[in-house]
């Protein structure tokens, strides 16, 4: 394997931080994007250098290991910028890695409508970028990225054209690196209204400035797609549906009614706009509520639907949470395995980084087979390839979506 060159004059005058002696150096030489406090050494100076800092990672024989940055209140003490040395991140530097960025993306996509940047696998750790058209929103979810802020902002603007960039501050790594949830404005005028966004064949609405994340899910967009599939002439109930993400794409393949269950009026209402521009708001209903109350209640009123589809928040957003997580995962198998009807499909979602597929998917039969169910998996899907994985960091593959047959 190739060796990083030696530090060129431009990180010259950078500062230095050292893994300890029993540190994993080959981890990191081999693509691993993080380095851990407890595999630092961590002396006065380090340890006062300013969050956000961009430094200069070496091995315990000193040999470089590339440009880090760096924030000593954080368990991730470094994360990897540039294994091959170079400068500092400037505007320029920005405005190379979003350049990839958006080949790739513009690729794949036919529309401005996708994740533009996702963090470590798009070399900018800690950052995403979700594009809606001429607007961008940025998750700065890593310190250097709060403090380079106006770089990224420029260079973004610069590569995409976008006239308008929003900083959204709720992203929960943000209180991992302590820094706070303040969201501002960085370029142009907030949007007033939700914006349209048309994937599959539907329409959903996108509150960039006060929905969930950065307004919309653009990592379900395959899944979407695959229960299209299973939806024509069916009865589909969407349970966690936020702006009606897969009710709304069963409609625009052809069912017959669409039911979209979630605890948020406002994403609701979202939801109800989108049928409604899609022509389809006559096959479209809405329940607002505790879901997991929601799936009992329609259990006890005698409901069945062809295809059911839950895709909840996190349950499992770290290996603390996992064993909680999971049991709350077979919950939800549980509780809507009776609704589908015989021959239909059940889909059963997990965005947690913490449960690998292997215990996700048991949680899932776990929970089918409690309800009294045989099942069959068809298909298993992951996020969309604006979406991609780095191979060496397992959490960027975070999301699992099982397609069964009951």
């Amino acid at each position: 394997m190739t060796q990083p060159s030696a530090p060129s004059d431009l990180s010259a005058g950078l500062p230095v931080v050292r893994l300890k002696p029993k540190a994993n150096a080959r981890a990191v030489r081999r693509g691993f994007p993080w380095v851990f406090a407890n595999e630092m050494v961590v002396d006065r100076r380090t340890g006062a250098l300013t969050p956000g800092t961009v430094a200069l990672l070496e091995d315990a024989e000193r040999s470089p290991l590339g440009l880090v940055a760096v924030n000593p209140a954080s368990k991730i003490f470094c994360r990897m910028l540039d294994a091959e040395g170079g400068s500092a991140p400037d505007e320029a530097w920005f405005a190379a890695r979003l350049s990839k960025a958006l080949a790739l993306r513009e690729r794949l996509f036919d529309a401005p409508f996708y994740r533009l940047v996702h963090a470590e696998a798009d070399g900018l750790p800690g950052i995403i970028i979700d594009r809606f058209g001429d607007v961008a929103v940025i998750q700065p979810n890593a310190a250097w990225a709060d403090v380079l802020i106006a770089p990224l902002a420029a260079a973004l603007a610069q590569v995409t054209g976008c006239t308008t960039i929003l900083k959204n501050a709720g992203g929960r790594g943000r209180s991992l690196e302590g820094l706070d949830d303040r969201d501002a404005v960085l370029l142009g005028t907030a949007p007033e209204a939700p914006l349209p966004v048309e994937m599959n064949g539907a329409t959903y609405m996108a509150d960039v400035t006060g929905g969930q994340k950065t307004g919309l899910f653009f990592d379900q967009r395959p899944n979407h797609a695959f229960a299209a599939r299973l939806a024509e002439g069916a009865r589909v109930l969407d349970v966690f549906s936020h702006v009606g993400g897969f009710a709304l794409a069963a409609l625009a393949g052809g069912a017959a009614s669409a039911l979209a269950v979630d605890g948020s009026a406002p994403a609701l209402a979202l939801a109800e706009t989108g049928a409604a521009r899609m022509g389809a708001g006559d096959r479209f209903a809405t329940r607002q509520g505790d879901a997991f109350d929601m799936l009992a209640a329609l259990g006890d009123e005698g409901e069945g639907f062809d295809l059911v589809i839950c895709d909840p928040p996190a349950f499992a957003p770290s290996k603390p949470a996992l064993d909680k997580g999971l049991r709350a995962y077979e919950r939800v198998a549980r509780l809507s395995a009776p609704l589908v009807s015989e021959g239909g499909y059940l889909v059963l979602c997990s965005c947690s980084h913490a449960a690998d597929l292997t215990a996700f998917t048991g949680a899932c039969l776990r929970g089918i087979g409690r309800a009294g169910r045989r099942a069959q998996l068809i298909h298993t899907g992951g996020a969309g390839p604006d979406h991609p994985l780095l191979p060496q960091l397992a959490e960027s593959g975070y999301l699992k979506a099982l397609f069964f047959r009951l």
